[in-house]
Order: structure tokens, then C-alpha cells, then sequence
């Protein structure tokens, strides 16, 4: 059975231009992702879906492919991860390529780990699920979250639990945004990802971190250095 690696990395990032070609300690941003891919021997063929040629040379630079550009329609702000998936899985249908798992994996992912790739797609074959995609906790009980009104005061969203011991309240969870190991099926049908045939591979709070805004790039920077002094991992 042949498992592809698909690296979505679009040219048109406005709140961080150019976030992934730019440099994070000593490499492309896109480069960490590309080589956890190849040590996790995970794979037949790492494939960067872009719409973009400096992004393509980077991706062949360390190691991936590039055998197609990424149309223009599934290129813009609005496109989902889905559709960009759908459309490679596709692509390598058409050249008579037998993909049978697909892992989505995100190009501005410096924390991913091989083995955490590996544990993904050990559990989306035990399971026989559709996806396995990794997860971490909330660092503090989402029932106990509050909201600012328009008024300017606050509000509980659960007022219930106001009196409820942090501890006695079920631990919540929430999509790490590294990667979506899913059978190849499952993406060309659209399968949704967040649903009860997807199992949760989980990771620690510290090795995760989103990269949206130069302030996530800043904190990001602040725990890899952290994490290469400590020995982390």
C-alpha cells in the first residue's frame, strides 16, 4: 500500500509574507516539515502542493517533489484543506498512481516529529479509521471559559460550572494543526475530519504552537530555542 506525504504551502500569505520560505533557525520554514517527513520513512513520495515557484525550488531543495503547479481557484484565502488534498489525490489517480493512505501535512510545522508521523499512520491502519490527525489539550477547562459582552462586562459561556472544581470537569482537546493522516478514499470523498471515524494522536502542549500571525512566530521561535537547550522533545 503506498502512502504519500501532501505539503500545502500556498505563496499568498499576508500576515507573515512569504511564511513559508521564511528562514526559521537556519532553514526554510518548510523545510522542517519536508525532513521529518523523509526520517520518518513513512513514505513513498513527499509532494508540495504550491501555487508558487520560489516555493516549489525550496521544496525540491530539500528533498520533496513538485510535479504539479496548484491551480489558481484552490489558491485563494477561502480554500480549505480538503479540496487542496482532493485535488493531488486526484492528480496522482490520473497518472495511474495506487495511493491508498494521504497524509496532509502543513508547511509552517517546525515542531512535527518523525515518530509522531509514524504513530499516525500506525493508528489510521489499527483503527481502520479515516483520519488520525494529531491533537493536544487546552491548558485550562474550556467550561469555565467567559466572554466579553458589547457592554464591555463579562459572561461565563457555561455559568453551571462556575462552582464545578477544575478538576472534576472533562479535559477538552483541539486540532494541533501538523498533519491529517487520512485513506486516500476518505479525502477524495470529503470525508469531514473532525467526526467519530477519526482517532486523535496526541501530543504535549509544548510542541505545539500555530503559525497565523507574527506574534505565533515569535512564541514559536521562543519554544524551539527553549526545547534545543533542554533537550526536549
Amino acid at each position: 500500500m503506498t502512502s504519500v506525504a501532501i505539503i500545502p504551502a500556498r505563496g499568498g500569505s499576508k500576515r507573515i509574507p512569504r511564511k513559508n520560505v521564511k528562514a526559521f533557525f537556519g532553514k526554510p520554514m518548510i523545510a522542517w516539515s519536508i525532513e521529518a517527513a523523509l526520517r520518518s520513512g513513512c513514505f513513498e513520495r513527499i509532494i508540495v502542493s504550491t501555487d508558487d515557484e520560489e516555493i516549489a525550488a525550496v521544496a525540491r531543495e530539500y528533498g520533496a517533489e513538485t510535479p504539479f503547479m496548484r491551480p489558481a481557484d484552490l489558491s485563494d484565502d477561502y480554500t480549505g484543506t480538503i479540496p487542496v488534498i482532493q485535488h493531488a489525490v486526484e492528480w496522482l489517480a490520473s497518472t495511474g498512481v495506487p495511493v491508498s493512505r494521504v497524509c496532509c501535512l502543513y508547511a509552517t510545522a517546525p515542531f512535527v516529529s518523525s515518530d509522531d508521523l509514524i504513530r499516525g499512520q500506525e493508528l489510521l491502519v489499527g483503527e481502520r479509521c479515516s483520519y488520525a490527525f494529531s491533537v493536544t489539550s487546552y491548558a485550562f477547562p474550556i467550561q469555565r471559559a467567559i466572554r466579553i459582552k458589547d457592554d464591555g462586562r463579562i459572561a461565563m459561556f457555561s455559568p453551571e460550572h462556575f462552582q464545578t472544581r477544575s478538576q472534576d470537569l472533562e479535559e477538552a482537546w483541539h486540532d494541533a494543526g501538523q498533519f491529517y493522516w487520512g485513506m486516500a478514499e476518505a479525502w477524495r470523498e470529503g470525508r469531514p475530519i473532525f467526526s467519530e471515524d477519526a482517532v486523535p494522536v496526541i501530543l504535549p502542549r509544548h510542541r505545539v504552537q500555530d503559525i497565523d500571525t507574527p506574534e505565533d512566530w515569535d512564541r514559536a521561535e521562543w519554544l524551539f530555542r527553549a526545547m534545543r537547550e533542554q533537550g526536549a522533545s
